[in-house]
């Protein structure tokens, strides 16, 4: 009988268990090679990687678009309006006579103001109620469309080129404030629609809501700025009192001529159509409202030019098919109204450009009845080109971006570009106009003529040997053949339009590019000095820093934060 102690004296035997070494593969027989991983957390077909998503935030006057750097279109965009200040349980709107209560009537100067999150006259607007929206539509893209959280989240914000420091202050503070942002990167609009039209210069014309803003960029920058304040207001106003001339039974059963009021003839006294035609005017605007491309009697500088449009105009019209001006006319849109007493509104499809036209163009006016701020689109573009450089302005002629919520409108593009070729054949960039500017463009044509008419018959005298054409050399023809194969030709010079895909998808890209911005605020240094902690740009220094590896060799970093275009 063996015992506890000799049973574990003894030891194993390797003749009697063998090992594992008769199990390993042969490595001349086919076997599966070692898979390697690069990391410690990595798996043979997923590979995690830390990257950071960088928020893309464009804040208008009427319209949040939020979304992810590196996606082509915004996850949401959220509309500013009256019904945003309702209280919980307050459905009042539900009810079938809320839409007929009576409501009181809004001055010109106020039309659509219920709609507005902001104006640049901040005289009338409470920053507070601003900040609270703000924070609500943020709010609520995190919630139902971004789903992510704030913390640790980057974010790049689109603004427009020129906004009040109080309301700058005011959006940055709402989102620092109430969420863990660490920092905020601003970009200007103009910049990011020339980026997302791939160009580096060009003419952006932003048709926005309150105002037109035409922007001149050259290598990313902004170099110049006009505005006006015939935009979207100005038709959606002028739309709403065709509709509510229709809207009349007396005009709706008649067939009369109706045209929308101006400015002028409304009055300092008289107010604009109720907030009910708020609505509907805004969407017949953006479904049915379209531009002729044609010039009609655009606002021009003398009574000269006028005549000369006149007759072109009716030889133009003179020059179409029998009867067609006629059932262009008689051609009747019904359009269901939401307004009493009419229900269907039937109106003459020729009629729904005219608010369009006078609104933004201005049409069979004279440039001297209107003031430097409501000059028509192709005036103030004329302009704008006309004080730029003359360098700059053959690389931004050639790129005129359109841009906005109006440049939507069927035409409106090819309308602007047909007015500015028009403006530039009759005065081409001649900054003085008026009748002794005409004479003397006669009196130099004249000249010009006369001088050709006497070089018909010169005299023939030998030219001297330094002024005699060079000999042909067919080598230096092949090498600039050749060096023109490799040399990008620019477009340069000639009136153009180009297609962008709007300031957020720039944004978009500028963000997942990594590029860094000029004004990139810090959230603890914000909270802490608010934009008085924002130094002069030669104040900002850049410590240099010694890097052996990376891209980003000899570069440095900041030690301040700057405003930028915002100063």
């Amino acid at each position: 009988m063996t015992t506890a102690a000799g049973y574990f004296d003894r030891k194993s035997n390797s003749a009697t268990r063998p090992g594992l070494s008769h199990l390993q593969a042969d490595p001349s027989s086919p076997h599966t090679p070692l898979r390697t991983f690069s990391s410690a957390f990595s798996s043979p077909s997923i590979s995690y990687r830390a990257e950071e998503e960088v928020l893309v935030f464009e804040l208008g006057a009427r319209h949040l678009s939020a979304g992810i750097s590196g996606e082509s279109n915004p996850r949401c965009r959220l509309s500013f309006s009256s019904d945003d200040g309702r209280r919980v349980g307050d459905y009042r709107w539900c009810m079938p006579e809320y839409q007929d209560r009576p409501r009181k009537r809004k001055r010109k100067y106020n039309w659509g103001e219920d709609h507005e999150l902001w104006r640049m006259d901040l005289r009338g607007v409470d920053l507070g109620l601003v900040v609270d929206k703000i924070e609500r539509a943020v709010r609520k893209a995190f919630a139902d469309y971004l789903l992510l959280d704030s913390k640790n989240k980057r974010m790049v914000l689109v603004l427009p080129s020129l906004m009040p420091h109080r309301l700058l202050s005011s959006i940055l503070s709402s989102i620092f404030s109430n969420f863990q942002t660490p920092s905020i990167t601003l970009f200007s609009s103009p910049v990011l629609n020339a980026a997302a039209a791939g160009c580096r210069a060009g003419l952006i014309v932003d048709i926005g809501w309150a105002e037109t803003t035409m922007t001149a960029v050259y290598e990313l920058c902004e170099v110049f700025c006009a505005r006006t304040t015939r935009s979207m207001r100005f038709v959606t106003l002028r739309m709403a009192d065709l509709l509510k001339k229709y809207a009349e039974p007396s005009t709706a059963d008649t067939h009369v001529q109706v045209s929308a009021l101006n400015d002028e003839e409304r009055g300092p006294g008289q107010s604009s159509p109720d907030s009910r035609y708020f609505d509907f005017a805004e969407e017949v605007s953006s479904r049915i409202a379209w531009c002729s491309i044609e010039p009609r009697l655009a606002a021009t500088s003398n009574q000269e030019t006028n005549a000369a449009q006149t007759l072109e105009q009716g030889q133009r019209d003179s020059g179409k098919p029998p009867g067609l001006q006629q059932a262009q006319e008689q051609i009747k849109i019904s359009i269901p109204s939401p307004l009493p007493p009419c229900k269907t509104l039937k109106i003459p499809f020729d009629k729904l450009s005219g608010p369009v036209e006078d609104g933004l163009f201005a049409t069979g006016k004279d440039l001297h009845d209107l003031d430097d701020h409501e000059q028509p689109l192709h005036q103030l573009l004329y302009r704008t080109l006309l004080s730029l450089p003359p360098d700059v302005r053959s690389q931004c002629m050639a790129r005129i971006i359109i841009t906005g919520g109006g440049s939507n409108i069927p035409g409106l593009k090819t309308r602007l570009l047909n007015e500015l070729k028009s403006t530039v054949n009759d005065r081409g960039w001649d900054p003085v106009y008026g009748k002794v500017a005409i004479e003397a463009r006669k009196h130099r044509e004249a000249m010009l003529k006369s001088r050709i008419r006497e070089d018909t018959n010169p005299v023939v005298e030998r030219a001297a040997t330094h002024l005699e054409p060079q000999v042909r050399d067919p080598f230096a023809e092949k090498l600039d053949a050749a060096k023109m194969k490799t040399t990008k030709v620019t477009a340069a010079g000639e009136i153009r339009g180009v297609e962008t895909l709007g300031a957020w998808a720039g944004g978009s890209l500028v963000a997942n590019l990594k590029v860094k911005g000029v004004v990139e605020v810090d959230r603890d240094s914000f909270l802490t000095n608010g934009l008085a902690g924002a130094k002069k740009e030669s104040e900002v220094t850049h410590a240099t820093q010694r890097m052996s590896l990376g891209a980003r060799s000899g570069l440095g970093e900041k030690t301040g934060w700057t405003l930028g275009a915002w100063a």
